[in-house]
């Protein structure tokens, strides 16, 4: 039985961030796998992924990895990274894209009509490099992490829940976003913890030492 998860289902920066997770946590066994047994064995799950949703999604059914993931989210301090956020929502606009259904919602795009700064002038999509973080509601993983503290993003989508309190962080770009999600036993991120100096170091760190209650930690 692993202490930590990495799910493979061919998409992502999955080795940088078992890279991370050993770099924060040296005695813990971390293990990158496409194996549904070894997932669901392990006592923490991390499901990272880049790309585009309908191919990501492609890829976990092909592997067979879909009920695991799901069972994974159900059981067991979970926590899901960029793609791995999004795909645990019902729906992506992007490809038109059935998804894991974990959380209630949808993920859209940033659309070009609103793609402006303050002075007018046209912001790129993806939204990519580092942005500020507000958390907007405590949490184990938030502890010992600055609100609006500074992570790094690559992104043309965002999630945007059906259930206003599964936000725990926002951003801007240009306006506010939801770019981080919790309930229960669940942790997701848009941005790249493993990617994010650290700030990210820290809440890999307390990933790794949290037991997936959601009640906040006392410092």
């Amino acid at each position: 039985m692993a202490d930590v998860a990495v799910v493979d289902y061919g998409m992502g920066n999955l080795h940088s961030v078992a890279k991370a997770v050993e770099h924060v946590a040296p005695g813990a066994e971390v293990v990158v796998t496409s194996d549904p047994g070894a997932i669901l064995a392990a006592k923490r799950v991390v499901f990272p992924g880049q790309g585009a949703a309908r191919d990501c999604m492609a890829a976990i059914n092909d592997r067979g990895l879909r009920e695991a993931i799901v069972q994974a989210a159900a059981s067991k301090p979970f926590l899901g990274i960029c793609m791995g956020l999004q795909v645990l929502f019902e729906h992506s606009e992007e490809g038109d894209t059935p998804c894991l259904g974990v959380f209630p919602g949808n993920v859209v795009r940033f659309p070009d009509e609103r793609m402006r700064d303050d002075q007018g002038n046209k912001l790129k999509v993806p939204h990519m490099g580092w942005n500020n973080v507000r958390q907007t509601r405590p949490h184990p993983l938030w502890t010992g992490i600055d609100d609006g503290a500074r992570f790094y993003f690559v992104h043309s989508f965002y999630v945007d829940p059906a259930d206003p309190a599964l936000a725990i962080g926002t951003s801007s770009y240009p306006y506010d976003f939801v770019c981080a999600c919790a309930r229960d036993n669940v942790f997701a991120v848009q941005f790249h913890p493993e990617k994010s100096a650290a700030a990210g170091l820290r809440l890999l760190a307390n990933f790794v030492t949290w037991d997936g209650n959601s009640q906040p930690m006392s410092l």
